[in-house]
């Protein structure tokens, strides 16, 4: 039996998707996206998804924490903390209605921001998931372009974003 290392990933019948951070001479110890850490016995059954070599003394710690965010971010909606602007913390949305006869909806901004955030990675998601898929790659182009005109769509909320490189990004003109 070849041992997995740390960093290796994991897809196991019962906690799902994970990522070995410890290896003992009887467990690994496996860090699930949906489950938390777990401990399991070298023999148990699972499917490896990517091995890493059992030569644990290479990886560093901060290495395999890089390695589980980055599986985190694409197996997951497990969010990034974004920063609202300065600027508009603490405000409020303010919806009016046409009518005078209706009131007026008030939303506090980091609601609504939390909100943007969520439909940009629930994006970012849906796209790895079509880039990884089995779909010919005419139709993953046709996805990825109606993704890209959803960002442009949306680039009006970059003035909410602190940090420019957090912001919607669309088709770049010519």
């Amino acid at each position: 039996m070849r041992l997995l290392g740390i960093g290796s990933r994991i897809n196991h019948p019962d906690y799902g998707k994970g990522v070995v951070t410890n290896v003992t001479s009887k467990h690994y110890w496996v860090t699930f996206i949906d489950n938390g850490l777990e401990t399991i016995n070298l023999d148990s059954e699972f499917d490896v998804i990517e091995a890493a070599d059992d030569d644990v003394d290479t990886v560093s710690f901060f290495e395999v924490e890089r390695s589980l965010v980055d599986i985190l971010k694409k197996w997951s909606d497990v969010t990034e903390l974004v920063p609202i602007a300065d600027k508009w913390k603490g405000g409020k949305l303010i919806l009016e209605p046409g009518d005078a006869g209706l009131q007026n909806k008030e939303v506090p901004i980091d609601t609504f921001f939390h909100k943007i955030v969520m439909v940009r990675d629930r994006l970012r998601v849906m796209e790895q998931k079509i880039n990884s898929s089995n779909l010919g790659e005419s139709e993953k182009i046709d996805l990825q372009q109606y993704i890209t005109r959803i960002y442009g769509s949306l680039t009006t909320f970059n003035i909410l974003f602190k940090l420019k490189d957090q912001q919607f990004v669309g088709e770049k003109g010519s």
